[in-house]
This record gives structure tokens, sequence and C-alpha cells, in this order.
């Protein structure tokens, strides 16, 4: 299967490169948003161009790739609702979401948050499970990840910044919960600084999420993609056998980087949310 892949990837960046051998624009045209599908049996689709009030609403690749994955994730949770009522067991796929909705719930949600974490669990399952299949929609071929794209991850990042302040001024109300951001026993000369700093805390946090993981996503596809081009670029067979090699090694990996990241800022959303919850520890 994994070897299937690379040759499909070989097989892209061939037609981009070998036309192209001085000009590095054709990695970046696989790593950007776009809006043009590369289906070989279907050929490009174009995408369709929509400005609402001046604004552009274009549907892209994206886009496209992220309704593919609410719709994955639909399909997938009603068979699994339907798996819970043909046997209590457990079984196949069924148990495999839920170990992996304990995991969220035993090892991120509950640690972190402590009491209360239940009204947060449905969000930090959502996003964790949205960002999980978002990468691995990216690992196929022909794919697009949208988590690589700064606008998805920053309007991640913004609801989960949303959820941090929320939650912290159901629990603490909104003039304890800014109270609660400063350190107690704090000179008054220091107070005014202490606050800006406070202040520009909890926007870093959101931006820290987001950077990371568009970064993390964006540098693997470049690097599979590079290793691959090297192929094209020097125009020699001997560079083959080391650039498949290593490209399938960095696929690999990629798998592994795909679940890191959505545990990363699954985690981290519920590290934050437990310390806007509860400032007293």
């Amino acid at each position: 299967m994994d070897s299937e892949i690379i040759s499909d990837s070989l097989k892209v960046v061939a037609q981009e490169a070998t036309s192209k051998s001085s000009d590095t624009s054709w990695l970046m045209h696989h790593i950007l948003d776009g809006r043009e599908l590369e289906f070989p049996p279907f050929g490009v689709i174009h995408l369709p161009e929509l400005h609402l009030f001046g604004l552009d609403i274009s549907i892209t690749k994206h886009v496209i790739f992220m309704w593919i994955a609410v719709a994955l994730l639909v399909v997938i949770f009603k068979l699994v609702s339907n798996g819970y009522k043909k046997s209590i067991i457990p079984k196949g796929l069924t148990n495999l979401v839920e170990v992996l909705v304990v995991f969220v719930r035993d090892e991120i949600a509950r640690p972190t948050i402590g009491k209360g974490f239940e009204k947060f669990l449905p969000y930090l399952l959502t996003v964790f499970f949205f960002i999980l299949t978002c990468n691995f929609l990216g690992l196929l071929p022909y794919g697009a990840t949208a988590t690589s794209n700064i606008a998805v991850t920053a309007t991640l990042a913004v609801i989960s910044f949303l959820f941090i302040q929320v939650g912290g001024m159901m629990q603490n109300g909104v003039f304890g919960y800014f109270k609660g951001l400063l350190p107690h026993g704090l000179p008054a000369w220091l107070l005014p600084i202490m606050l800006v700093v406070e202040l520009l805390g909890l926007f870093t946090k959101p931006f820290a999420l987001a950077i990371r993981l568009f970064a993390n996503m964006t540098a693997g596809h470049i690097v599979i993609l590079a290793l691959l081009g090297l192929i094209f670029i020097l125009q020699t067979y001997v560079v083959v056998p080391v650039s498949v090699a290593f490209a399938l090694f960095i696929y690999l990996l990629e798998i592994l980087v795909s679940l890191i990241q959505a545990y990363i800022f699954t985690m981290l959303s519920s590290l934050f949310i437990g310390m806007a919850v509860h400032q007293e520890h």
C-alpha cells in the first residue's frame, strides 16, 4: 500500500518537475490551497469562484477536504452508534473509536481540566477527530491537508480561545476571572506591567496552537515532495533508491505526526481550559 502511494506521488511530482527542473514553484503548488482538484481519472476539476459582498468565499480544495472529513466522521460515528445498538461489547470499528474516545477522556480531559471536565469533552473530542481525519486525508494520493492551511488552524485556535475564556468566566465570573490572572501579593507598581503581560499571554496561547499545527503538517509534505523532486531536478537514476527510501520513511513518520499533532492540539486546548477554569491551581 505504501509503495503504491509513493508511486502515485512520484507520478504527480514527475509531471511538474520534469517541465520545471530549475523551478521549485511546483513544490508549493502541492502544498498551498487552490481552486483545482487533481484526479487522474477525471483530469483537473475547476472549483467555483464565489463572492459575497465583495468577500471571496470561493470553494477551494482545502474546503472540499474539510467537507470530506466531516462526511467521513458523520458516517463513522453513525456506524459506531449502530454497533452499540447491536451489541454491548464493541467490535471492529466501534472498538477502535471507543479506544480513542476513552483516551481523550481519561488521558487528556480528566487530568488537565479536573472537576467539570465533562462540559468540555464534546468539544475536545470533536477537534481531536476532525484534526486527525484531516491529517490522514492529506496523506492520500492527490489529497490535500486542510490542517496545513494557516486559516484553518487559526480558526480552530480561535474556537479553543473562546472555550478557554468562556469556561474561565463561567467558573470564576468575569471580574474574578481577570482578577485571577494576576499573581497574589504583587507590589502595586508591578500590577500594570503584569496585567499587560497576562493579557498578551491570553492571545499567545491560541497563536501557538495555530502555528504549531500548521508548521508541523506543512513541513512533512514539503520534505517528501523535495526528496521525490530530487530525482527529476538532478535528472539521474542514481538518487532514485535513496530518494524513494527516505520519502517512504518520512511518509511513515508523517502517519505518526498526524496522530501526535491531533493529540497535542487537543491536549494543549484542554490544558489551557483547565488553567482558566481552576485558576487557584
